[in-house]
């Protein structure tokens, strides 16, 4: 696979403290969490997850996807949502890895409408460009 060149727009930058079981903020102060790891991992589930924090930044970026190809192909996604679940899991070589599962919800097209521009809007997105061919991303519509 070639790696992407690209003109950087912008840098977003934070920094974390004690790594799942701590904090991390952002360098302009917009973003100051705490991190535990959930639960289900013999984590306190007390503040959010590294999991969590990239389901919103998938989502919302996945969104802002759709628009630009909705807005090419002159289809009406007002009122459209897009949810990120993200799951980890030990992976066969014993590390972790990472899937996700991209459901949309577009209330203004029929369903093959929404799904071929979901499929535009996958390779549209910056994170689906930068998690293709390292994890499994599944799309569907609702």
């Amino acid at each position: 696979m070639t790696i992407q060149d690209i003109a950087v727009a912008y840098t977003a930058v934070a920094t974390a403290e004690n790594g799942r079981d701590g904090r991390v903020a952002s360098d302009d102060g917009k973003l100051d969490v705490v991190v535990n790891p959930p639960k289900e991992m013999g984590g306190s589930g007390a503040g959010t997850n590294p999991e969590q924090l990239f389901a919103a930044g998938y989502s919302a970026c996945f969104q802002g996807a759709l628009g630009v190809v909705a807005r090419q192909e002159k289809a009406d996604i007002s009122g459209s949502t897009v949810t990120a679940a993200v799951s980890i899991g030990k992976t066969e070589a014993g590390g972790f890895g990472l899937e996700v599962a991209i459901t949309a919800t577009i209330p203004n097209v029929d369903t093959e409408t929404a799904q071929a521009l979901i499929e535009k809007a996958h390779q549209v997105c910056p994170y689906s460009n930068a998690t293709r061919g390292n994890i499994k991303v599944a799309l569907s519509v609702v």
